[in-house]
């Protein structure tokens, strides 16, 4: 079996960091890079794109809402056409800047509040996945499990690549429960172990209220701001490696999955 490991990375701003981007790289499969909004500038981006060439890690774009203060977590009311070019000018840049370093961007994946947003609204869903197709068909979509976003990229015909987040806690539905209930967020090292172990062998994550649910993912994703987010993400790999699965990049698994 392959599985994706992936993290969304340099979210910091100027000098500031959230996580050793450096190490974290070492571990992950695919990067999702914060491209200038909720996180993010050209250098970083630049820096995150090189590191990604180094360790042979996919790049993806992670594009947010312009909310800096709010780290992309707050909704703001734009239109659907302001929501569109924001993500094709973040998505733009970084290609942009992929291509000056001699590599591709191979995927994509929403952050926070933006992809909240394109979840709930099955026009706005549209309107996103046709603009990711027109400007590169080859992209890869991470998406949760039966989203509007997984649906609507599927009628773009964009391939798309379920996620699993080990660090977050779901409800009866699979959906991810919101951060600021208790027990959203989880940072327990022998939980997180648990749940990734039984989401490889099982194929199931265990709910916030004991239920017990499929989990029909390939790729786990472990946030940056996490505190502890680095050892988080070498607990998943070992993890992975311990059931005898085998990393792969987004691009690689979507091919594989969907050809």
């Amino acid at each position: 079996m392959k599985i994706d490991l992936n993290s969304d990375m340099g979210e910091g701003f100027g000098p500031y960091r959230l996580c050793d981007d450096e190490a974290m790289m070492k571990l992950v499969s695919s990067a999702n890079i914060a491209c200038g909004f909720h996180g993010g500038d050209p250098e970083i981006m630049g820096r995150m794109v090189r590191l990604a060439k180094l360790n042979g890690v996919g790049i993806g774009a992670h594009p947010g809402l312009p909310d800096r203060r709010g780290f992309g977590r707050r909704e703001i009311a734009f239109s659907p056409d302001e929501l569109r070019q924001q993500m094709l000018y973040q998505l733009g840049a970084l290609m942009a800047i992929a291509k000056a370093e001699g590599v591709t961007v191979s995927h994509i994946s929403f952050h926070a509040a933006m992809g909240n947003m394109v979840n709930r609204d099955p026009v706005l869903a549209d309107l996103m996945m046709d603009a990711i197709a027109t400007v590169d068909a080859g992209l890869v979509v991470f998406v949760t499990h039966g989203s509007e976003i997984q649906l609507a990229a599927r009628r773009a015909r964009l391939k798309t690549l379920a996620l699993f987040l080990a660090d977050r806690a779901y409800d009866a539905g699979g959906r991810l429960v919101a951060r600021g209930l208790a027990g959203a967020v989880i940072k327990d090292e022998a939980a997180v172990r648990a749940r990734v172990r039984q989401f490889l062998l099982e194929g199931t994550v265990e709910t916030i209220d004991g239920a017990v649910i499929a989990m029909p993912a390939r790729s786990i994703l472990v946030h940056s701001d996490t505190p502890g987010a680095l050892e988080l993400a070498g607990i998943v790999r070992g993890e992975i490696e311990a059931t005898g699965a085998a990393l792969a990049p987004a691009a690689e698994l979507a091919r594989l999955i969907q050809s």
